[in-house]
This record gives C-alpha cells, sequence and structure tokens, in this order.
C-alpha cells in the first residue's frame, strides 16, 4: 500500500494547533474591501478553528 499524499491546496489553507485543533483563515477578504467597514475587516485579519462537521474531512485532506 503506498503512502498517503497530503493535499497540496490543503495544507496551504490550514495549520494545526499546539492543542492539535485545525485553524483556517476568513473568507471574503480578498476584493471588494472598500464597501466593508473598518470593524469588519478588522474581524477578518484574525483566523478561526474549522467547523465540527468539516473536521473528518479536513483531516483525511491533511493526512492527520
Amino acid at each position: 500500500m503506498p503512502k498517503m499524499k497530503t493535499h497540496s491546496s490543503a495544507k496551504k489553507r490550514f495549520k494545526r494547533t499546539g492543542s492539535g485543533k485545525i485553524k483556517r483563515f476568513q473568507a471574503y477578504t480578498s476584493h471588494m474591501m472598500r464597501n466593508k467597514s473598518k470593524k469588519a475587516k478588522t474581524r477578518l485579519v484574525s483566523s478561526a478553528l474549522i467547523s465540527d462537521a468539516d473536521k473528518k474531512r479536513i483531516k483525511r485532506l491533511l493526512c492527520i
């Protein structure tokens, strides 16, 4: 059985925290920023954790 390969786009988009959780970056940050308020843009800068519904699928892509 060959080794599992890590999904290339997944390894660029997700990082593992020290406690083993998986963090992601926020969406809606690439364009049309002038229409968003300063408060909204500041919130989008921070990262977030993936949802429980996506956990199994993302872990499989990352070979965790």
